[in-house]
């Protein structure tokens, strides 16, 4: 029996649906589509550009279609014509008719007449009458909100936090595909050496501008490059990169990084250390433990051992004030990787950003125990947000007053300047990485 065969429009469909029906995070549907519909070459580009592009646009897509739709209609109708008008306003390569021709076979197959008369005659509509003005919304922050299709709460949460104009800034930047970086793992070759295996590999990469023993992929994939297999280097987010800058970990130490999977951090901070002393790394699930060895066994790193653990139990399996660094990178909204995990802002509410801190205070109350007098604590998260970070930060040191915040010197030099209050907020639109945030303290003799 031959499998039925799924153009990369539906595949993209398939994707949005699942998304909406089941919150499943894009890219991991995306995966498993390329794998489930047989997507080659070409076609996994115009994939995943279809559906990050309409999941990213959303809201800016509903407000151009609703004129347009007279009545309720089913979710996946809904999908495939944000996903047609996605391509029409969008992607230059695609001509408008292919779009509305594709859609209108789409509607057929998963419906019926009326559905693919209704596709059919909604992108037919547009296409004569062009879409709604923006100019029409009179609030800015609505405007912004709909212009860069970013939730209304979240747009309004951040430019009272930060102000509207480094909020639309932010906004913009969140929309554009992210550069893929990564790591030159020293302790196996030099970042010379890794730039000129991957050139003969057809893979164009340059030095990062930000972290010394980064990179940045301008054209092609090193998951599949000789390189990335020998364990000369790791996929990883420049941001991400500075967290062990500022636990800047010394060979020989003990270093406990308390939520560890997938262990990017684990691994750079085992690199730093050149493969001595120990970095005990923690997850609450067994199946990242194991992913965390098999990096380190790829990067030929003995220096981490795995435990799969709640972090905030840490006390009962490992005697206290034994670590000289700990690292609490802790479970965040992820508001800073929006570009990355575009569906993200559409699943968070403001309740669950109330919720995280207390989670993020009990993991660092635990850190403290297990940190020896003199010791370093790093606090990170990959969102942007003053609840999870600053307010975090200043309620953590009313509870430990043994702790005090500390400027985190160690940071690579093009980073210092955006050090503000001994903290680092880092948006996405500083230098194209992950919104981040770093704070370091030192606990008392």
């Amino acid at each position: 029996m031959t499998k039925p065969s799924y153009s990369v429009r539906e595949a993209a469909l398939h994707i949005l649906d699942q998304i909406d029906k089941n919150q499943s995070y894009s890219n991991l549907l995306l995966n498993h589509a390329i794998r489930q519909f047989e997507i080659k070459g070409p076609d996994i580009g115009l994939l995943t550009e279809l559906t990050y592009g309409t999941i990213q646009r959303k809201l800016t897509l509903d407000f151009y279609l609703t004129p347009f739709i007279k009545k309720k209609v089913e979710g996946w109708v809904r999908n495939l014509l944000r996903m047609s008008l996605y391509q029409m306003l969008y992607l230059d390569r695609v001509p408008e008719r292919a779009a509305i021709h594709e859609a209108v076979e789409i509607a057929k197959k998963k419906g019926h007449k009326g559905i693919s008369g209704l596709v059919n005659g909604v992108l037919r509509s547009i296409q004569r009458q062009g879409v709604p003005s923006l100019d029409t919304i009179n609030d800015p922050i609505e405007r912004l909100s709909i212009e860069t299709s970013h939730p209304l709460w979240l747009v309004a949460r951040w430019s009272e936090q930060f102000g509207l104009t480094k909020t639309r800034e932010m906004c913009e930047t969140n929309l554009l595909p992210p550069v893929q970086t990564a790591r030159v793992n020293r302790t196996q070759s030099s970042k010379d050496e890794v730039l000129r295996l991957l050139a003969e590999e057809g893979v164009e990469a340059e030095e990062s501008r930000i972290i010394p023993e980064g990179i940045q992929i301008k054209r092609g994939n090193i998951a599949h490059t000789e390189a990335f297999r020998s364990g000369f280097l790791t996929i990883q987010d420049e941001s991400s990169m500075l967290v062990a800058y500022a636990l800047d970990p010394r060979p020989g130490e003990s270093v406990l990084d308390m939520c560890a999977a997938p262990g990017g951090k684990t691994t750079h901070i085992a690199e730093r250390m050149n493969n001595e002393g120990k970095v005990l790394a923690l997850d609450l699930h067994p199946h990242k433990i194991k992913l965390i060895q098999e990096n380190a066994s790829r990067l030929e790193l003995t220096n981490i051992e795995g435990h799969a653990l709640d972090a905030r139990k840490v006390q009962e399996r490992f005697e206290p004030a034994s670590f000289d660094r700990v690292l609490v990178d802790a479970p965040c909204s992820g508001l800073g990787v929006l570009r990355r995990k575009p569906d993200i802002k559409y699943a968070k509410n403001e309740r669950d950003l109330e919720s995280l801190q207390s989670i993020q205070l009990s993991l660092l109350s635990s850190a403290v125990e297990m940190l020896k007098p003199g010791g370093t604590l790093v606090y990170s998260t990959c969102t942007v947000d003053k609840k999870e970070n600053h307010q975090t930060v200043t309620q953590f040191l009313v509870k430990q007053p043994q702790m005090k915040l500390a400027t985190a010197e160690s940071l690579p030099e093009a980073i210092q300047p955006l050090v503000q209050e001994q903290v680092l907020q880092v948006f996405p639109q500083d230098f194209g990485g992950d919104g981040f945030f770093i704070a370091c303290f030192k606990k008392g003799e």
